[in-house]
């Protein structure tokens, strides 16, 4: 191991980024994802995800901020970073009639530290046949390979956006299971954007969650499912609950939902009310679509 990789403490390094657009701007982004680690990217459609991850990959230009990938600037050593990242869209680039031989010769040519063997044994394990052109691939077939490609030429950080999107829930979490295998090595990182909150909460270290075109939060995952609350009262008790207490309410027909922060306090504060456990999307729902102003 390098100086320069021994020194490495976040895969990830993302200061006041900004990029503004006629109708959208992302405004002031900040996060850092720790070395061995996994984030999740969470946020509604539009608020900024796939746009945060092209400025990280440089396929679009930033206004202003700064963006480091495994201690390279992702800009002047945009190069020297790509060598040691794997990346699986949404959707893939690949060739319609391309065989998988073909594009391992192709990232042959790409990356330096190109691994035909490792290839051959991810289609192996996946069941790839690599007789099939890509666009007789099933879409869960396509992302396997997707995957596979990304893989084989060792990275240390994976950059994945909305990667099981569309799978079926076989199919997640064999490739959950690989993200987890992966991590495995305390020298690798995996940054994922997804709407599927569930896989996030296995897997993950940490949680992002951008809204409207601004970082709400980065927060370790664990933080976040033991410190959030769902208080819930009926409309004649919602009076009694003090509006700075409120991140998000929902009124339903037996009263109100509302998100609360710091659960214990709240717990010990309003003791005549439920308080139950939420997940991911609780969190996230309640601050995109929970009402905030008082009925």
């Amino acid at each position: 191991m390098t100086e320069k990789e021994n020194s490495i403490k976040n895969s990830i390094e993302v200061k006041n980024l900004n990029k503004f657009f006629n109708s959208f701007n992302l405004k002031n982004i900040n996060f850092s994802l720790p070395q061995g680690c996994i984030m999740g990217f969470i946020g509604e459609n539009g608020a900024g995800k796939t746009t945060t991850i092209k400025l990280l990959l440089n396929q679009l230009k930033k206004d202003s901020g700064n963006i480091t990938l495994l201690g390279y600037d992702n800009i002047k050593e945009d190069k020297k970073a790509k060598q040691d990242i794997g990346v699986v869209l949404d959707e893939s680039y690949f060739h319609e009639n391309l065989k998988p031989a073909h594009i391992s010769k192709i990232m042959s040519k790409i990356y330096s530290n190109w691994d035909n063997s490792l290839f051959k044994d991810y289609l192996n394990k996946f069941n790839i046949p690599d007789n099939k052109i890509f666009k007789k691939l099933s879409k869960g077939m396509k992302m396997k390979l997707s995957l596979a490609t990304a893989l084989s030429h060792h990275p240390k950080l994976l950059i994945l956006d909305e990667a099981t999107s569309g799978l079926d829930p076989i199919i997640r979490n064999e490739i959950l299971d690989i993200f987890l295998e992966f991590i495995q090595d305390e020298n690798h990182s995996i940054f994922i954007s997804s709407h599927i909150t569930s896989d996030l909460e296995k897997i993950c270290d940490y949680i992002t969650f951008i809204h409207d075109g601004e970082i709400i939060f980065t927060e370790s995952k664990d933080t976040l499912l033991w410190d959030y609350g769902l208080l819930l009262c009926g409309n004649d008790d919602f009076n009694k609950i003090n509006q700075e207490d409120i991140i998000g309410k929902r009124k339903n027909s037996f009263g109100y939902e509302i998100l609360v922060k710091n659960k214990k306090i709240m717990e010990k504060k309003y003791k005549q009310f439920t308080i139950d456990t939420v997940n991911l999307e609780d969190i996230m729902m309640f601050y995109v679509k929970g009402e905030k102003s008082l009925c």
